[in-house]
């Protein structure tokens, strides 16, 4: 088996959109990133771009955006992970974590640990969906926008608050430049649900993919839960999409909020794969 790096994201989307797209959903992260590293390459200065072929295919996929997780690609042979852990430890020497779909994350986890003593956690477990129909919601009170700099602090309050409940993120400092970045991308927007003029929730959607795009994040305070406006917001905007020439959407859910899963499905989203993210820790002597 051979690695093969890019350092153009473009060359790389050529040489691999083949493979990637025999599973775009799956694959939709991978994807959608690629996407921003060639429309919006200041988001992610740096990056590490990586197939494994054998004598005829490719046979994985990865990329990286330090800090965050390595992302892997289905994988047609496990022997290639192999090759990539040792790669990516010499360009690395440590990782933050790793997203893959069960098992491939589990037994990339188990190789890293090995390699490089880094212990590891199963940090969440996800699931992807698919929707090509949006099932209407009906009867919930209220209207559908785009976001604009006018909701800017309150798209900062609500996107610190989302990481922090949804991936325990504590350290915030990096939201102003995350939403402003919304008003400016071509790729990425927010859009909101309104109710007697207050904003009540919010979906967004960036990662575009040949025939797709991800939603994502969603949001809605506590105190605006369970009224169904998150339904309405995603219905809302999962339909604008199809409507502009998508397929399809994809979204990501937290296994472990039944709630979000049976709404999602509501709306229309089949499932289509589950996905495990590990944390590693410092290595251990």
């Amino acid at each position: 088996m051979q690695l093969r790096r890019f350092s153009d994201p473009r060359e790389f989307l050529q040489y691999a959109e083949a493979f990637l797209m025999e599973r775009e959903a799956e694959h939709n992260l991978i994807l959608g990133l690629t996407n921003t590293l060639i429309h919006d390459p200041e988001v992610y200065p740096q990056f590490y771009l990586a197939v494994i072929e054998d004598a005829e295919n490719i046979t994985l996929a990865a990329i990286r955006t330090p800090p965050h997780n390595l992302i892997i690609s289905h994988v047609a042979h496990l022997d290639a992970l192999t090759v990539l852990a040792n790669d990516v430890q010499s360009a690395y020497g440590i990782l933050t974590g790793v997203i893959a779909t069960v098992p491939i994350g589990k037994t990339f986890a188990d190789l890293w640990q090995g390699m490089t003593r880094q212990p590891y956690r199963l940090n969440m477990r996800e699931r992807i969906y698919q929707l090509s129909h949006v099932n209407p919601v009906i009867g919930i009170p209220g209207t559908f926008r785009v976001a604009t700099p006018d909701d800017r602090l309150l798209l900062i309050q609500w996107f610190a608050a989302f990481r922090q409940e949804a991936m325990g993120v504590v350290d915030n400092s990096d939201v102003p430049q995350l939403v402003d970045r919304y008003f400016v991308s071509e790729t990425r927007k927010i859009y909101l649900w309104e109710h007697d003029g207050e904003v009540v929730s919010m979906a967004g959607r960036g990662g575009p993919t040949p025939n797709g795009i991800r939603i994502g994040p969603v949001y809605t305070p506590p105190e605006f839960r369970k009224k169904g406006y998150a339904s309405a917001c995603v219905a809302a905007l999962s339909q604008l999409q199809l409507d502009t020439g998508r397929k399809f959407c994809f979204l990501y859910t937290d296994l472990s909020n039944p709630t979000s899963n049976h709404i999602y499905q509501e709306i229309g989203y089949e499932p289509i794969c589950d996905v495990d993210e590990y944390r590693f820790d410092a290595p251990v002597n």
